[in-house]
């Protein structure tokens, strides 16, 4: 069995390593370390959960103390060596707090710098410098305006969650981070999905790469079991609270399609005296930071999140993710899921689907290329008579104009540009939902499966 030793990674980093608790390298790690290792480009597509982190910030590491400019300490004066770029501030405080994990026995030290925090503190540990910083595009860009950034001397640069940037709108802010940097590089690019958009990146960015892909193009993970329950629209939080109690759900994630959604739910859980909490973009960061932590360790029982607040949500052993509303795009289901069954565990992924999401769901199975098994459950039988209803006119409180996405109760107007603030590094750049179709019911008609208990929690 390939050893993390075998990878040709320092005794300094293996010990850390180790001190996590892993013994074996996943299947991305074992091809990206080497390859980064070597100093050249690379492409990886990995689905979440496979350990892509460590795929990229253990060979930084090793190539970093291979180098002539290792500093004696960790809080000596050094500059900005290796820059690595994410969609979201829940990831750069992962993805940083990987690299001081990997690195606590060598004398290399991070930092992190994204939006929604106060900049002074940022400043300050930007002047002193750090061996490899970990950032958001639009609080980077914040940071060179002002001149309190020096990238002079990068010398690898990782683009993490290619894809979910540029679904965001970061392609502008990537250009102009690319054209800041100096041209003799090395550059890694980590992505979920291989769509023509990143292909395109991909090959103005990197220079004969080595190709790495661990996972089937755009599948879902094969440990995670899927499962689909009809219900009414307004029995959707009697239902989740159900299925928490009577299944006696520990730790469960929760997406919903709006900010003001994930709000209203936690309300609704809290008076069923189920522990519930949200993160999304409205959410102070040291709020969103708490949720986080008491989620991680087991003391809150349900984490309700937005698409975008969740990128960055990494936990060993998640049991359990709820679609409580499907997602408008079906690559944002690969990743919704992508959350539990990590590192080779196994996870559930329910999703709870009422008329109006039909055509989102025959959407997501044509995407994975599989049905997703249905299984009523007793007290929530839906209407057979339901009609479907705009999922907009369930959003908003009034029909929005323009081609907006949803932003908690607000329109958002093209017309402002597609520029995610600087200020938050998370805002997402995505088109309203789809009318409906008028397609037919994706549900079988054949009588589907039944849950054990009874409803009305």
């Amino acid at each position: 069995m390939t050893t993390f030793s075998d990878l040709g990674l320092s005794e300094s980093i293996v010990r850390a390593v180790s001190e996590h608790g892993y013994t074996s390298p996943t299947p991305i790690q074992a091809q990206a370390i080497p390859a980064v290792i070597q100093g050249g480009d690379l492409l990886a597509g990995a689905q979440t959960g496979t350990g892509k982190t460590a795929g990229f910030t253990l060979p930084l590491l090793e190539r970093l103390l291979r180098s002539k400019l290792v500093p004696k300490n960790k809080t000596d004066k050094r500059p900005i060596r290796v820059l690595v770029l994410t969609p979201t501030r829940e990831l750069a405080a992962q993805v940083e707090e990987s690299v001081r994990t990997y690195g606590k026995h060598t004398p290399l030290n991070s930092g992190v710098i994204f939006g929604g925090v106060g900049i002074n503190p940022q400043i300050k540990l930007l002047k002193n410098g750090v061996d490899v910083l970990v950032a958001t595009p639009g609080r980077l860009l914040d940071h060179h305006q002002q001149n309190t950034i020096d990238l002079k001397n990068i010398e690898i640069l990782v683009l993490d969650e290619a894809d979910r940037m540029l679904d965001m709108g970061f392609i502008h802010d990537i250009k102009k981070v690319l054209a800041i940097l100096p041209s003799k590089r090395q550059n890694l690019l980590f992505s979920a999905t291989f769509s023509d958009d990143i292909k395109a990146l991909a090959d103005k960015l990197l220079n004969n790469p080595a190709m790495i892909e661990v996972a089937r193009r755009n599948s879902t993970v094969e440990v995670i079991a899927q499962k689909v329950h009809p219900v009414d629209r307004d029995k959707k939080h009697p239902m989740l609270a159900h299925l928490i109690k009577t299944q006696q759900w520990s730790q469960v994630l929760v997406f919903t399609r709006t900010k003001h959604g994930a709000n209203k739910l936690v309300e609704q859980l809290a008076r069923d005296s189920i522990n519930a909490m949200a993160i999304h973009g409205n959410k102070s960061q040291s709020a969103r930071t708490k949720a986080l932590a008491e989620f991680k360790d087991g003391s809150l029982t349900v984490l309700v999140a937005t698409d975008i607040a969740a990128r960055g949500i990494d936990i060993d052993q998640l049991p359990h993710v709820v679609n409580y509303d499907l997602p408008n795009v079906p690559e944002d289901y690969v990743h919704r899921i992508g959350r539990t069954g990590r590192a080779g565990a196994t996870g559930e992924a329910v999703s709870l689907v009422c008329v109006d999401e039909f055509k989102l769901l025959a959407d997501i199975e044509k995407f994975i290329k599989r049905q997703i098994p249905q299984e009523m459950i007793d007290g929530f039988i839906p209407d057979p008579n339901a009609k479907a209803q705009p999922i907009q006119l369930r959003s908003f409180p009034q029909p929005v104009q323009g081609r907006g996405r949803s932003n908690g109760g607000r329109s958002t107007s093209a017309k402002q540009g597609n520029r995610p603030s600087a200020t938050s590094g998370n805002k997402p750049n995505r088109n309203a939902a789809p009318k409906p179709t008028g397609a037919k019911p994706a549900f079988k008609q054949s009588t589907p499966r039944r849950s054990g208990g009874r409803g009305g929690a």
